[in-house]
């Protein structure tokens, strides 16, 4: 009986092993909305003569790939200001099938209207552009449905351009559209409506039809209503709640109706234009969100109903705050990179202390948001600089390379299926460990 025992159990530790490199990045901030991935034995030289496979793209967008299986998904636009998404193979970057979902890319400021990251739940991808174009598509490229919200609910008014990622939690599609109420008339999308609101959507993902809409008031002004954040789904004591950031507080809403379980104000200050671009994330009873331009990261207790203040906060830290690289949550610990600084720094997440903070390399800033997976952290920065850091008790940075004549990188790093998944403005690169 002790023989079968050990069996089993060496048998369950295979299992295991073999199914850490097997997950799938299906969102924004991976499987697990918290920028990390279980994974084992991942490339660690990310130069491009170690790529297993490089795919061309007909443009530049902040949008992260994502994988299923042996799929990879990604979004562009062309030069015709095509806004498309595409279906590569994941073994050898090729590509399987391209879908024009809509036109009317343009360039404001870094941004385009390819910012938000597609999603999918293994039976479908669903693709969303800054010009409000929503669709949905099976994994042989047929369209399944497709709305414009602009036309339902009013273009965006977002200074910067829509930047926001749809999010799928248990058979539901979640978007947020956080924008000023009056419409300045310089703006790139206008419709003949001076005013709009800040609303969350829930949406059947197998028919695109709405499920509720529910409006998100601030007391912000200006620019300051406007936020590029992502919504978080998040489980803990206290049941599952959407999380929400942007104009200048982070809230709770009930995944039933949207409605609001609690909010709190991120910062004392109060300026016109303090939009937020970090997304919140959370972790074993805690919750993130950080403020923009120097505020600082604020840990929240979860629990919370109503108007929240000081007495649900855990900590803030100030030192090196992020301004737009969303925080991450990797093998219980806690990183935030200052993007601007290229400073990465490891928290303690129940109490905000300072583990250890290091400097990236680079020229540039890092616009994406740090990835853990295998004891690693990855990063790289809009000139192409990659940089592979150990998640471990010291600042340690395991590689550097650089792409060169390929920049602005803009997008985070996705990793999937044991494989390492990198954005260049013309091309999508896969590292696997050989």
């Amino acid at each position: 009986m002790k023989r079968i025992s050990l069996s089993i159990a060496f048998l369950l530790e295979f299992v295991a092993v073999l199914g850490a490199g097997a997950e799938n990045w299906p969102q924004w901030r991976g499987p697990h909305f918290d920028g990390s991935a279980r994974a084992s034995g991942l490339a660690t030289d990310l130069s491009v003569s170690n790529a297993a496979w490089t795919a061309p793209l007909p443009g530049k967008g902040g949008a992260t790939p994502v994988i299923w299986d042996d799929t990879v998904f990604v979004t562009s636009p062309d030069a015709q200001r095509q806004l498309n998404l595409f279906a590569l193979d994941r073994a050898t970057g090729k590509q399987r099938w391209s879908a024009m979902v809509a036109v009317g890319d343009k360039d404001v400021g870094r941004n385009n209207m390819a910012s938000p990251s597609p999603v999918t739940d293994g039976k479908r991808v669903i693709a969303l552009f800054g010009t409000g174009d929503l669709a949905a598509y099976d994994f042989a490229g047929t369209e399944l449905w497709k709305r414009n919200l602009g036309k339902d609910y009013g273009k965006f008014a977002v200074m910067w351009l829509y930047g926001s990622s749809p999010v799928l939690f248990e058979g539901r599609l979640y978007i947020q559209v956080l924008q000023r109420p009056e419409v300045p008339p310089d703006y790139p999308q206008i419709d003949g409506n001076p005013t709009r609101e800040s609303y969350l959507l829930a949406l059947d993902p197998e028919s695109g039809k709405t499920l509720w809409k529910q409006v998100r008031y601030t007391d912000s002004t200006k620019e300051s209503n406007e936020a590029y954040s992502t919504p978080v789904p998040y489980t803990g004591a206290s049941g599952t709640q959407l999380l929400v950031v942007g104009g200048d507080h982070i809230s709770g809403h009930r995944l039933s109706d949207g409605s609001e379980i609690w909010r709190s104000r991120l910062y004392e200050k109060r300026d016109d234009w303090y939009r937020i671009v970090t997304s919140p994330v959370a972790f074993d009873g805690m919750i993130y969100a950080s403020g923009p331009k120097g505020q600082p990261v604020v840990a929240y207790r979860e629990g919370a109903k109503g108007e929240v203040g000081d007495a649900q906060v855990a900590w803030r830290f100030q030192e090196n705050p992020t301004d737009w690289s969303t925080p991450l949550v990797f093998d219980g610990k806690l990183f935030v990179l200052d993007g601007g600084k290229r400073v990465l720094s490891r928290l303690n997440p129940k109490t905000g202390a300072v583990v250890w903070t290091g400097k990236l390399p680079g020229t540039g800033p890092i616009w994406g948001s740090p990835t853990g997976a295998d004891g690693k952290i990855y990063l790289v920065s809009e000139d192409g600089t990659t940089s592979v850091v150990s998640a471990g008790d010291e600042f340690k940075i395991l590689n550097t390379t650089r792409f060169t004549d390929e920049s602005p990188f803009r997008g985070s790093v996705a990793v999937a299926q044991g494989e390492v998944f990198i954005r260049s403005a013309r091309q999508l690169y896969c590292f696997r460990s050989h």
